[in-house]
C-alpha cells in the first residue's frame, strides 16, 4: 500500500488494456489474490481480532465473578441468618424477660407513687378542710366580735351622749346662775 505504484484493490486485477474492468470480486479459487486475501484475513484475526479469546476470557471472569459474587452473598445471607437466628432465639427473650422485670418494677413504683400522690392529695384535702374551718370559725367568731363591739359602741355612745347632755345641762344651769349674778351686779 506505501510504493510508488498504481494501487488496485483488494478484490479486483489490473487489465492489461490500461483499462479498469473488474473480474470475479474473488478471483479464481486458486488465483494467487485469492490465496493473498485468505492469508491476510488469517493473520488479521489472529493478529487484531480477539474477540474469540476475550470472549473466552470475559466468559470466565464472568463465571468466576458469579461464583464469588454468589459465595460472598451466600456468606452474608448465612451470616443474616445466623444473627436472626441468634436473636430469635437468645436475644429476643432476654429483652422480653429484662423488660417484664423492668415493667413489673416500674409498674411498682408506679403504683407505689399513685399512692403516695392520693395520700398528699387527700392530706392536702384535710389540711384545706380543717383551715377553712378554722377560716369559718374564725370569720364568725369576729362577726360575733363585731356585733357585740357595735352594740357596745351603741351603749357607750349612748352613755356619751347622755354625759354630754347632763355636762350641758350643768353649764347652762351655771350661766344661768352667772347670768344672775352678774344681773344682780350690775344693777349696783
Amino acid at each position: 500500500m506505501s510504493g510508488g505504484g498504481t494501487e488496485t484493490p483488494v478484490g479486483s486485477e489490473a487489465t492489461p488494456g490500461g483499462g479498469d474492468k473488474k473480474k470475479d470480486s474473488l478471483g479464481t479459487a486458486g488465483s494467487p489474490a485469492h490465496l493473498i486475501i485468505k492469508d491476510l484475513g488469517e493473520i488479521h484475526s489472529r493478529l487484531l481480532d480477539h474477540r474469540p479469546v476475550i470472549q473466552g476470557e470475559t466468559r470466565y471472569f464472568v463465571k468466576e465473578f458469579e461464583e464469588k459474587r454468589g459465595l460472598r452473598e451466600m456468606r452474608v445471607l448465612e451470616n443474616l441468618k445466623n444473627m436472626i437466628h441468634e436473636t430469635n432465639e437468645h436475644t429476643l427473650p432476654k429483652c422480653r424477660e429484662i423488660m417484664q422485670d423492668n415493667l413489673n418494677h416500674v409498674l411498682q413504683r408506679l403504683q407505689a407513687a399513685s399512692d403516695s400522690v392520693c395520700r398528699l392529695q387527700q392530706r392536702e384535702q384535710e389540711r384545706k378542710k380543717i383551715l377553712n374551718d378554722h377560716l369559718i370559725a374564725s370569720e364568725k367568731q369576729h362577726i360575733t366580735q363585731w356585733e357585740d363591739f357595735m352594740k357596745e359602741q351603741h351603749s357607750r355612745q349612748a352613755e356619751v351622749d347622755e354625759e354630754h347632755r347632763k355636762a350641758m345641762e350643768r353649764l347652762k344651769e351655771q350661766y344661768a346662775e352667772m347670768e344672775k349674778d352678774l344681773a344682780k351686779f350690775s344693777t349696783f
